[in-house]
């Protein structure tokens, strides 16, 4: 679908200023190649008026607000919900919304960059969602090149990071899985149980699963995916940030689907260190139940530095305008994993946290071609 417009509707009394979103969305808009607006709505009423008005080829935000009647509409049945997404700076929760549409929170004002890119590339390049599991939180999205052709396609599993907490979701991945689709990959972007609010086990047992799961696609969808397409033995799982954790703990696992590599990008790989660091104001602790003191069974079998050497190809990327503590945990990661016997490949080059999952930066695409080369394409 083409997209050429984002129209972002603030709800009434949104404690936000308003030329500092409009500063924001127009900001996002030019890498995105589209146009914006953002317009402040009086009522639900407006609200209602200006997304039933979206023009074809337009996407829509909604930060509704406290507004009763305004929130209602995230389930309203009406037509352009489907373009929607919902976006609540502050912590709600999961919201129920229209078939379709979507809802993030919990990001403040920086979190309505991502509504808007969530809001584009899923209209852009929609990916088919595939649950594997009862759980709202249990699913894969996957994206296939526009011309597959005949041959088996590599997977590239993609593990997104947050400190592993629930206003950090699947979107943050959208743009790696259509870069990885249009570089002839199939995309499977993972979404799982956080353990904020599921617990550490909920997490671990959903990514394994996760990855299993790409046996079954072609039972599970009925055959929409063809038996054959993926190539099960070029699996690539890319973690950013809290996911480098998950990627690296899931190669060690060595599940019935195996890694042919494992790519931590800015990963927090010594979680004992960063337990101890208070790494994300206590997110290691906060999200393994524990310090590992308390449980260190957990940490044991979580901790990619505890599971070294894992015994698995991987390829460790860092940003070096990072944080401090992460660039200092993969160096000290790398020379341990080469020290137990791992020969990982380690690209350290400038870039932030976030431009190694960003298909524009050249950390990403100096990323890739060392990927291609491993996987042998």
């Amino acid at each position: 679908m083409t997209v050429d417009r984002v129209l972002v509707v603030v709800g009434p009394g949104l404690a936000a200023d308003p030329e500092l979103l409009r500063d924001l969305a127009a900001r996002e808009a030019v890498p995105l190649g589209v146009d914006s607006d953002v317009v402040a709505a009086a009522d639900a009423v407006e609200v209602r008026r200006q997304l039933a008005g979206l023009a074809p080829g337009g996407a829509a935000v909604l930060l509704p607000g406290p507004d009763e009647a305004v929130r209602a509409l995230l389930t309203c049945g009406e037509d352009w919900a489907a373009r929607t997404v919902h976006y609540d700076l502050d912590v709600t929760g999961p919201q129920q919304t229209d078939p379709g549409a979507v809802h993030l929170y919990g990001r403040g004002v920086w979190g309505l960059a991502w509504a808007i890119r969530h809001a584009v590339h899923r209209l852009r390049r929609p990916a088919s969602r595939i649950p594997y599991g009862p759980d709202p939180d249990q699913w894969g999205e996957l994206r296939l090149p526009p011309n597959p052709g005949g041959a088996a396609l590599p997977v590239a599993v993609l593990l997104h990071g947050g400190f592993w907490r629930s206003i950090w979701a699947a979107d943050l991945m959208d743009a790696l899985a259509i870069d990885l689709a249009d570089r002839g990959y199939a995309a499977w972007n993972l979404e799982y149980r956080r353990p904020d609010r599921h617990g550490w086990a909920a997490t671990t047992t959903d990514v394994a699963t996760g990855l299993a799961v790409l046996a079954d696609l072609p039972e599970l969808t009925g055959g929409a995916v063809p038996a054959g397409l993926l190539d099960l033995d070029r699996v690539a799982v890319f973690g950013h940030s809290a996911g480098g954790q998950l990627a690296l703990r899931l190669a060690a696992d060595n599940g019935p689907v195996a890694v042919a590599l494992a790519v931590s990008l800015a990963g927090v790989l010594d979680l004992a260190e960063g337990e101890r660091r208070q790494v994300g104001t206590g997110a290691v602790a906060a999200a393994l139940g524990g310090g590992r003191d308390t449980v260190p069974q957990v940490y044991a079998a979580s901790d990619p530095m505890a599971r070294l050497p894992l015994g698995v190809p991987q390829l460790i990327v860092q940003g070096a305008d990072d944080d401090l503590d992460l660039i200092d945990v993969n160096r000290r990661y790398v020379v341990a994993a080469r020290a137990a016997g791992d020969d990982p490949g380690w690209r350290e080059q400038p870039g932030d946290h976030f431009s190694v999952i960003d298909p524009a930066a050249p950390i990403w695409t100096a990323t890739m071609a060392e990927v291609d080369r491993k996987l042998g394409r």
